[in-house]
């Protein structure tokens, strides 16, 4: 699904390297020589010999800037793949975040009854503060967060985008 924004469209990129000192900073430094937004990054060893890594990144613009990206991620030696996953056609998206809310009385009741709501896991208690965990499509931990500003919120914790292709076959 495409998603259209005021700088382009938004555009989720796997790319797999090698899992080496430096990388992370080539493929960041490449998109902050260009002026390229990086609005999520996740990274995460791959393989069972731990050679590979996989990096999540959410970006956008307009298609020649996006596919200029893709060939010039293409281009640095330790990249191995890059892949579209907006292109490539249906994908899952997730995040995961840990939200702090501080509240007593009824604004305590109304923080458990937004949570439930969103399927956010109660993970941390005290007698005066939660903390949730929630997961789901970007979209939905924003409006989960935006509902617990008014019931009293401290403090988000976000991981950022992971994904993958649907389909049996490897992205």
């Amino acid at each position: 699904m495409k998603i259209q924004t005021e700088a382009g469209e938004r555009h989720v990129l796997a790319i797999t390297v090698d899992n080496e000192a430096g990388v992370l900073a080539k493929i960041t430094g490449l998109f902050t020589a260009r002026g390229y937004n990086i609005e999520s990054l996740t990274v995460a060893d791959i393989s069972s010999d731990h050679a590979l890594s996989r990096i999540t990144i959410v970006t956008n613009g307009p298609p020649p800037i996006i596919d200029q990206i893709i060939a010039q991620l293409d281009r640095l030696v330790p990249v191995h793949k890059v892949t579209d996953l907006t292109d490539a056609g249906a994908h899952v998206e997730r995040e995961i975040a840990l939200v702090k809310v501080a509240g007593t009385g009824d604004k305590r009741i109304e923080a458990l009854r937004l949570a439930d709501v969103f399927r956010a896991k109660v993970v941390d208690t005290t007698i005066t503060s939660f903390i949730f965990e929630i997961t789901g499509a970007s979209e939905k931990i924003d409006r989960f967060v935006a509902l617990m500003r008014e019931c009293g919120l401290v403090e988000v914790g976000r991981t950022g985008v992971v994904a993958i292709a649907r389909g049996a076959e490897a992205a």
